[in-house]
């Protein structure tokens, strides 16, 4: 695609989202370096598949994820600037006092340019670029709405800090209060939506993987370090067109941060965030391969309403898709509804999109959405609702 941007470089990289699936997407722009004075010139913004961005060499310099470590609080909501990559996801399921449903999606990424910091007497000298996306779902209206804006780590305009904790890009942001920062306020506004809400987390974060350490491949490094808030007792206000909603509901925050690549043999991934009734929480990501197998390193975890959790392996979890949706704009087929059971837990539930279209045309084409869940445990009912993200579907993967 070719437009009109005041930059001068720009590269875009898609990152898995560590267990959010781990992962995700992790999107960059390499731009705004020297010479950005120049007049605006037409520029190609390369759709990058997300197994070929995240096969990048280009991490000699910085640390890997090899081992558990500790973790503090607020420090480790903030930035780890020796790795080369890191996000904080938010998305939640919010309601309104007449029932009008929203989900939503604030998400933020940093990207390290360099190992060092280049010494440069310039306010505009950085060694990270900071992406992000804002994305409302809003069911009654029938509408999504989905953003994405770049800027370098620099004179203002993006950055993070551990304590107090806040990540910030331009007018979006997160910061947190209290002794652990763990109660946040999260605000962005751009085009026709906003969000203004305070989210606040009272049970210990949920450490995925090996206390923390997420492993995505057989590489040694190829891994992450990884937390979750999956319940965060949230309220406050969404605003749509010039209509304003107080909202209340949950949100889920995954935080990781990693200097790795996917292995080879992965073509995309499909993340379920669920928070369940009962008060249990269940994160699941397939890591797919092509032909339609499922890497040995999917994984997941059941955390329970009292906080006991248990990880979850490939073979734990079935996963069945029983419908699909095609994007009218670029073709891509999504699986569009679910069942997934836990036999060992008792579970079997069915996902259903809130809303079928909410497929985010950024930089890097992926799906991500609200979803309502109904099932069983133990032969009870059992319901919740969550988020869901595809990824791979846009370039044609399995």
């Amino acid at each position: 695609m070719l437009r009109p941007y005041n930059t001068c470089m720009h590269m875009i990289i898609y990152r898995p989202r560590g267990p959010k699936v781990l992962l995700g997407l992790l999107i960059i722009c390499l731009a705004l370096l020297a010479a950005c004075a120049a007049p605006a010139q037409p520029e190609v913004r390369a759709r990058l598949g997300a197994i070929e961005a995240l096969s990048t060499d280009a991490t000699a310099g910085y640390e890997r994820a090899l081992a558990p470590r500790p973790f503090t609080f607020p420090q480790d909501h903030g930035p780890h600037p020796a790795f080369l990559t890191e996000w904080w996801y938010f998305t939640g399921n919010l309601d309104d006092d007449a029932g009008r449903h929203f989900g939503y999606q604030l998400t933020l990424f940093r990207r390290a340019l360099v190992p060092t910091a280049p010494a440069r007497d310039s306010a505009w000298a950085t060694r990270d670029i900071y992406m992000g996306h804002l994305a409302l779902a809003d069911v009654a209206g029938d509408q999504f709405y989905a953003y994405e804006r770049f800027s370098r780590g620099a004179d203002g305009l993006a950055g993070a800090s551990g304590d107090p904790f806040r990540v910030f890009l331009e007018n979006w942001s997160v910061e947190g209060a209290g002794p652990e920062g763990m109660d946040m306020r999260l605000r962005a506004a751009q085009g026709d939506v906003a969000i203004d809400l305070r989210a606040v987390n009272s049970a210990p974060p949920v450490l995925q993987g090996d206390a923390g350490l997420s492993q995505k491949g057989p590489t040694p490094g190829n891994a992450s370090y990884y937390y979750s808030l999956p319940r965060m007792a949230t309220e406050g206000e969404v605003r749509v067109g010039e209509t304003r909603y107080r909202v209340s509901g949950l949100s889920w925050m995954d935080r990781e941060w990693s200097t790795s690549s996917l292995e080879g043999d992965v073509s995309g991934w499909d993340w379920f965030a669920l928070q369940l009734d009962d008060g249990s929480s269940l994160m699941f990501y397939r890591l797919r391969q092509p032909g339609g197998a499922v890497s040995p390193y999917t994984a997941g975890s059941l955390v329970a309403a009292d906080g006991a959790q248990v990880r979850l392996s490939r073979e734990d979890v079935q996963v069945d898709v029983l419908d699909s949706w095609r994007s009218p704009r670029g073709g891509a087929s999504y699986p569009a509804r679910w069942r997934l059971r836990v036999p060992a837990e008792q579970i079997d539930l069915e996902i259903i999109p809130y809303l079928a279209d909410q497929e985010l045309q950024v930089s890097v084409v992926y799906w991500e959405g609200a979803v309502q869940v109904t099932g069983t445990r133990a032969g009870a009912p059992l319901g919740g609702s969550g988020y869901v993200e595809l990824t791979g579907y846009a370039e044609g993967g399995p």
